[in-house]
Protein backbone atom coordinates (compact mmCIF):
# COMPACT_ATOMS: atom_id res chain seq x y z
CA UNK A 1 0.00 0.00 0.00
CA UNK A 2 0.95 3.71 -0.61
CA UNK A 3 0.89 5.80 2.69
CA UNK A 4 0.06 9.08 1.56
CA UNK A 5 0.46 12.14 4.42
CA UNK A 6 -1.68 15.50 3.80
CA UNK A 7 -0.76 18.34 5.38
CA UNK A 8 -1.69 21.95 5.34
CA UNK A 9 1.14 23.47 4.55
CA UNK A 10 4.52 21.96 2.96
CA UNK A 11 6.51 19.92 5.39
CA UNK A 12 9.20 21.20 7.42
CA UNK A 13 12.81 19.49 7.52
CA UNK A 14 11.96 18.55 11.46
CA UNK A 15 8.11 16.69 9.75
CA UNK A 16 10.07 14.89 7.48
CA UNK A 17 12.62 13.59 9.88
CA UNK A 18 9.65 12.50 12.12
CA UNK A 19 8.66 10.61 9.54
CA UNK A 20 11.78 8.85 8.23
CA UNK A 21 12.06 7.81 12.10
CA UNK A 22 8.52 6.35 12.04
CA UNK A 23 9.86 4.23 8.62
CA UNK A 24 13.26 4.42 8.58
CA UNK A 25 13.79 1.65 5.77
CA UNK A 26 11.02 3.34 3.71
CA UNK A 27 11.78 6.05 0.99
CA UNK A 28 9.89 9.32 1.48
CA UNK A 29 8.85 11.45 -1.67
CA UNK A 30 7.81 14.79 -1.20
CA UNK A 31 5.29 16.95 -3.32
CA UNK A 32 5.19 20.36 -2.47
CA UNK A 33 3.70 21.96 -5.37
CA UNK A 34 0.63 23.60 -3.63
CA UNK A 35 1.18 26.21 -1.13
CA UNK A 36 -1.89 25.01 0.69
CA UNK A 37 -1.17 21.28 0.98
CA UNK A 38 1.65 19.51 2.07
CA UNK A 39 1.94 16.03 0.62
CA UNK A 40 4.01 12.81 1.51
CA UNK A 41 4.00 9.35 -0.16
CA UNK A 42 5.72 6.12 0.64
CA UNK A 43 5.56 2.66 -0.93
CA UNK A 44 5.35 -0.13 0.24
CA UNK A 45 3.90 0.10 3.55
CA UNK A 46 2.34 -2.31 5.41
CA UNK A 47 -0.48 -1.04 7.60
CA UNK A 48 -0.70 -2.59 11.41
CA UNK A 49 -2.59 -0.54 14.19
CA UNK A 50 0.52 0.31 15.35
CA UNK A 51 1.66 2.36 12.33
CA UNK A 52 -1.90 3.75 12.41
CA UNK A 53 -2.26 4.65 15.91
CA UNK A 54 1.30 6.60 15.46
CA UNK A 55 0.13 8.49 12.48
CA UNK A 56 -3.48 9.41 14.85
CA UNK A 57 -0.60 11.07 17.16
CA UNK A 58 1.51 12.92 14.92
CA UNK A 59 -1.60 13.79 12.24
CA UNK A 60 -3.31 15.65 16.16
CA UNK A 61 -0.12 17.26 16.60
CA UNK A 62 0.81 18.66 12.94
CA UNK A 63 -2.57 18.64 11.77
CA UNK A 64 -2.19 16.36 9.60
CA UNK A 65 -4.31 13.19 7.84
CA UNK A 66 -3.25 10.06 5.82
CA UNK A 67 -4.68 7.69 3.65
CA UNK A 68 -3.86 3.84 2.86
CA UNK A 69 -3.97 3.39 -0.84
CA UNK A 70 -3.22 0.64 -3.48
CA UNK A 71 -0.03 0.84 -4.99
CA UNK A 72 -0.73 2.01 -8.72
CA UNK A 73 -4.07 3.80 -8.14
CA UNK A 74 -5.23 6.45 -10.35
CA UNK A 75 -7.62 9.11 -10.36
CA UNK A 76 -8.73 8.55 -13.34
CA UNK A 77 -9.25 4.59 -12.84
CA UNK A 78 -13.10 5.82 -10.83
CA UNK A 79 -15.57 7.23 -12.99
CA UNK A 80 -17.61 9.20 -10.48
CA UNK A 81 -17.50 11.82 -7.46
CA UNK A 82 -20.74 12.23 -5.36
CA UNK A 83 -20.93 14.23 -2.73
CA UNK A 84 -23.28 15.75 0.72
CA UNK A 85 -23.63 19.49 0.00
CA UNK A 86 -24.53 20.29 3.76
CA UNK A 87 -21.38 20.55 5.63
CA UNK A 88 -19.14 18.99 3.26
CA UNK A 89 -19.47 21.20 -0.34
CA UNK A 90 -20.44 23.72 1.90
CA UNK A 91 -19.90 24.86 5.12
CA UNK A 92 -23.48 25.36 6.62
CA UNK A 93 -26.27 23.50 7.18
CA UNK A 94 -28.68 25.32 5.48
CA UNK A 95 -32.02 24.28 7.09
CA UNK A 96 -30.23 25.49 10.38
CA UNK A 97 -29.41 28.83 8.90
CA UNK A 98 -33.17 29.75 7.41
CA UNK A 99 -34.70 28.74 10.70
CA UNK A 100 -32.28 31.82 11.88
CA UNK A 101 -34.61 33.99 9.99
CA UNK A 102 -37.80 33.14 12.24
CA UNK A 103 -35.67 32.85 15.49
CA UNK A 104 -35.35 29.05 15.80
CA UNK A 105 -31.68 28.46 14.80
CA UNK A 106 -30.74 26.48 18.30
CA UNK A 107 -33.66 24.26 18.48
CA UNK A 108 -33.11 23.50 14.70
CA UNK A 109 -29.27 23.23 14.80
CA UNK A 110 -30.20 20.68 17.78
CA UNK A 111 -32.23 17.85 15.79
CA UNK A 112 -29.36 18.74 12.75
CA UNK A 113 -26.82 17.56 14.91
CA UNK A 114 -28.03 14.65 16.96
CA UNK A 115 -29.43 13.48 13.18
CA UNK A 116 -26.23 13.72 11.66
CA UNK A 117 -24.38 12.47 14.79
CA UNK A 118 -26.74 8.99 14.82
CA UNK A 119 -28.77 9.85 17.50
CA UNK A 120 -31.76 10.48 15.51
CA UNK A 121 -32.21 7.62 13.36
CA UNK A 122 -35.02 8.20 11.43
CA UNK A 123 -33.70 11.00 9.02
CA UNK A 124 -37.48 11.50 7.73
CA UNK A 125 -38.52 12.36 11.14
CA UNK A 126 -35.40 14.85 11.53
CA UNK A 127 -36.44 16.52 8.48
CA UNK A 128 -39.89 16.71 9.41
CA UNK A 129 -39.51 18.06 12.43
CA UNK A 130 -36.88 20.86 11.49
CA UNK A 131 -39.04 21.68 8.22
CA UNK A 132 -42.27 21.91 10.48
CA UNK A 133 -40.73 24.90 12.46
CA UNK A 134 -40.25 27.14 9.19
CA UNK A 135 -44.00 27.44 8.55
CA UNK A 136 -44.75 30.65 7.71
CA UNK A 137 -41.60 32.05 6.81
CA UNK A 138 -41.23 34.37 3.95
CA UNK A 139 -39.44 32.53 1.18
CA UNK A 140 -37.32 35.08 0.86
CA UNK A 141 -34.93 33.96 3.22
CA UNK A 142 -33.63 31.19 1.36
CA UNK A 143 -32.16 33.56 -1.24
CA UNK A 144 -30.37 35.45 1.66
CA UNK A 145 -28.98 32.17 3.12
CA UNK A 146 -27.34 31.39 -0.19
CA UNK A 147 -26.03 35.09 -0.95
CA UNK A 148 -25.12 35.65 2.43
CA UNK A 149 -24.05 32.69 4.31
CA UNK A 150 -23.35 30.08 2.21
CA UNK A 151 -19.50 29.11 1.40
CA UNK A 152 -17.79 26.67 0.14
CA UNK A 153 -15.64 24.13 1.96
CA UNK A 154 -12.01 24.75 1.87
CA UNK A 155 -10.69 23.04 -1.57
CA UNK A 156 -14.07 22.48 -2.70
CA UNK A 157 -14.05 24.60 -6.09
CA UNK A 158 -10.32 23.17 -6.80
CA UNK A 159 -11.62 20.14 -6.20
CA UNK A 160 -14.29 19.61 -8.82
CA UNK A 161 -11.95 21.51 -11.55
CA UNK A 162 -9.53 18.72 -10.69
CA UNK A 163 -11.91 15.81 -11.01
CA UNK A 164 -14.11 17.35 -13.87
CA UNK A 165 -10.68 17.95 -15.79
CA UNK A 166 -9.90 14.08 -15.71
CA UNK A 167 -13.29 13.40 -16.85
CA UNK A 168 -15.22 11.96 -13.85
CA UNK A 169 -19.08 13.03 -12.98
CA UNK A 170 -20.20 14.87 -10.25
CA UNK A 171 -23.25 14.14 -8.17
CA UNK A 172 -24.22 16.28 -5.29
CA UNK A 173 -26.89 14.30 -3.82
CA UNK A 174 -28.28 16.05 -0.17
CA UNK A 175 -30.79 15.81 2.51
CA UNK A 176 -31.06 20.05 2.19
CA UNK A 177 -32.94 21.82 -0.31
CA UNK A 178 -33.43 22.34 -4.25
CA UNK A 179 -33.16 25.82 -3.87
CA UNK A 180 -29.38 25.59 -3.40
CA UNK A 181 -28.29 22.48 -5.06
CA UNK A 182 -29.94 23.83 -8.47
CA UNK A 183 -28.51 27.10 -8.07
CA UNK A 184 -24.89 24.62 -7.26
CA UNK A 185 -25.60 22.93 -10.65
CA UNK A 186 -24.54 25.21 -12.88
CA UNK A 187 -22.42 27.22 -10.96
CA UNK A 188 -19.81 24.38 -10.22
CA UNK A 189 -20.97 22.80 -13.51
CA UNK A 190 -22.16 19.56 -11.93
CA UNK A 191 -23.59 16.53 -13.53
CA UNK A 192 -26.24 15.86 -11.34
CA UNK A 193 -28.50 16.84 -8.37
CA UNK A 194 -30.33 15.56 -5.77
CA UNK A 195 -31.99 16.97 -3.04
CA UNK A 196 -35.53 17.86 -1.26
CA UNK A 197 -38.17 20.01 -2.25
CA UNK A 198 -39.54 22.72 0.36
CA UNK A 199 -43.29 23.82 -0.61
CA UNK A 200 -44.08 27.25 -0.95
CA UNK A 201 -46.95 28.83 -1.19
CA UNK A 202 -47.82 32.99 -1.59
CA UNK A 203 -44.71 33.20 -1.05
CA UNK A 204 -44.36 31.38 2.19
CA UNK A 205 -42.92 27.99 3.43
CA UNK A 206 -45.87 25.81 4.25
CA UNK A 207 -43.81 23.61 7.20
CA UNK A 208 -43.61 20.32 4.54
CA UNK A 209 -41.55 18.49 2.10
CA UNK A 210 -42.72 17.34 -1.38
CA UNK A 211 -42.13 14.41 -2.82
CA UNK A 212 -39.63 11.86 -1.35
CA UNK A 213 -37.43 12.48 1.23
CA UNK A 214 -34.27 12.31 0.22
CA UNK A 215 -32.57 9.62 3.26
CA UNK A 216 -29.51 7.73 3.49
CA UNK A 217 -31.18 5.14 1.83
CA UNK A 218 -32.20 7.43 -0.82
CA UNK A 219 -28.98 8.69 -1.20
CA UNK A 220 -27.29 5.47 -1.85
CA UNK A 221 -29.62 4.86 -4.57
CA UNK A 222 -28.79 7.80 -6.55
CA UNK A 223 -25.17 6.71 -6.22
CA UNK A 224 -25.92 3.78 -7.71
CA UNK A 225 -28.19 4.72 -10.37
CA UNK A 226 -25.89 7.88 -11.36
CA UNK A 227 -23.11 4.80 -12.06
CA UNK A 228 -25.72 2.94 -14.14
CA UNK A 229 -26.22 5.71 -16.01
CA UNK A 230 -22.74 6.61 -16.88
CA UNK A 231 -22.03 2.99 -17.21
CA UNK A 232 -19.69 2.55 -14.07
CA UNK A 233 -19.43 0.06 -11.56
CA UNK A 234 -19.85 1.66 -7.40
CA UNK A 235 -16.32 0.73 -7.09
CA UNK A 236 -15.47 3.65 -9.21
CA UNK A 237 -17.29 5.53 -7.56
CA UNK A 238 -16.00 8.10 -4.75
CA UNK A 239 -17.70 9.62 -2.63
CA UNK A 240 -17.59 12.58 0.22
CA UNK A 241 -19.85 12.79 3.44
CA UNK A 242 -19.94 14.13 6.43
CA UNK A 243 -23.06 12.40 8.91
CA UNK A 244 -24.60 9.20 9.65
CA UNK A 245 -27.43 9.93 6.16
CA UNK A 246 -24.11 9.60 4.40
CA UNK A 247 -22.55 6.18 5.56
CA UNK A 248 -25.02 4.22 3.11
CA UNK A 249 -23.61 5.92 -0.13
CA UNK A 250 -20.19 5.84 1.05
CA UNK A 251 -20.52 2.18 1.67
CA UNK A 252 -21.49 1.36 -1.72
CA UNK A 253 -18.35 3.65 -2.98
CA UNK A 254 -14.90 2.15 -3.74
CA UNK A 255 -13.25 5.57 -1.43
CA UNK A 256 -15.24 7.09 1.17
CA UNK A 257 -13.79 10.30 1.92
CA UNK A 258 -15.33 11.32 5.47
CA UNK A 259 -14.91 14.97 5.43
CA UNK A 260 -14.58 17.19 8.97
CA UNK A 261 -17.41 14.80 9.93
CA UNK A 262 -18.92 12.81 12.72
CA UNK A 263 -16.72 10.45 14.59
CA UNK A 264 -19.53 7.74 13.71
CA UNK A 265 -18.58 8.61 10.32
CA UNK A 266 -14.75 8.89 10.24
CA UNK A 267 -14.93 5.83 11.72
CA UNK A 268 -16.13 3.81 8.42
CA UNK A 269 -14.96 5.60 6.22
CA UNK A 270 -11.63 4.54 3.76
CA UNK A 271 -10.02 8.52 4.16
CA UNK A 272 -10.71 10.79 6.88
CA UNK A 273 -10.00 14.73 6.02
CA UNK A 274 -9.89 16.19 9.55
CA UNK A 275 -7.56 19.00 8.61
CA UNK A 276 -7.15 19.44 4.79
CA UNK A 277 -9.45 20.52 1.92
CA UNK A 278 -11.09 19.12 -0.46
CA UNK A 279 -8.71 19.70 -2.65
CA UNK A 280 -6.63 16.49 -0.97
CA UNK A 281 -8.27 14.43 -3.03
CA UNK A 282 -6.25 15.24 -5.82
CA UNK A 283 -2.80 14.28 -3.77
CA UNK A 284 -3.83 10.60 -2.94
CA UNK A 285 -2.96 9.20 -6.06
CA UNK A 286 -0.21 8.11 -8.26
CA UNK A 287 -0.18 10.91 -11.44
Amino acid sequence: MNLVILGTAPFTPPQLAALRSLLPDHDISVDDALPHIGSVRIADVTPTAALQAQLETLGAQHRWDYALVQEGRRLTDFRLVAMDMDSTLITIECVDEIADYCGLKAEVSAITEAAMRGEIKDFNESLTRRVALLKGLDAGALERVYQDRLRFSPGAESMLLGVQAQGLKTLLVSGGFTYFTERLKPRLKLDATRANTLEIVDGKLTGRVLGEIVNAEVKARAVREMCEQIGAATDQAIVIGDGSNDLQMMAAAGLSIAFRAKPVVRARASVAFNHVGLDALLRLFDA
